[in-house]
């Protein structure tokens, strides 16, 4: 499969919670990380999702957001994965900053240079890649 999404992680579904129109699904990465994602019900049954299916998420870089010093930061949503940076690729408007979760997953975002530089942005440094579950696909294996 190839995609254009910067981000595709491969797991497995950890839990469903169904709603009316939209159920909530977990997937555990293979770090022991884990994602919750939004889709429909529609979709649930389609692709199969239940507990221990394969499942893969695919997130586009930009729908990625960053953020650093997030101890004391509540938000509404549902992904915040603390990793480290380990690399940042500038552009001539945005750059693509890179984390590297405690499992060893890597997470993509694509930011503006002023978030760089006004975060600290650079490898080594401590940050919280921030993603909505409403921003996560989820497909299955052929």
């Amino acid at each position: 499969m190839k995609v254009s999404a910067r981000n595709v992680f491969k797991g497995k579904v950890r839990d469903v919670r169904p709603g009316a129109v939209n159920s909530e699904v977990t997937l555990e990465l293979a770090g022991g990380e884990t994602l919750v994602a939004v889709v429909t019900v529609e979709s649930v049954n389609s692709l199969g999702l239940k507990p221990g299916a394969e499942a893969i998420a695919l997130i586009k870089a930009p729908w990625v957001m960053l953020m650093t010093e997030a101890s004391d930061i509540r938000l509404s949503a549902r992904n915040c994965l603390n990793g480290k940076v380990v690399k940042v690729t500038d552009g001539s408007v945005n750059a693509e900053v890179t984390l590297e979760l405690a499992g060893g997953t890597q997470v993509h975002a694509i930011v503006t240079r002023d978030a760089v530089q006004e975060l600290g942005l650079a490898p080594g440094v401590n940050a919280t890649a921030v993603i909505k579950a409403s921003h996560i696909i989820l497909g299955v294996p052929a």
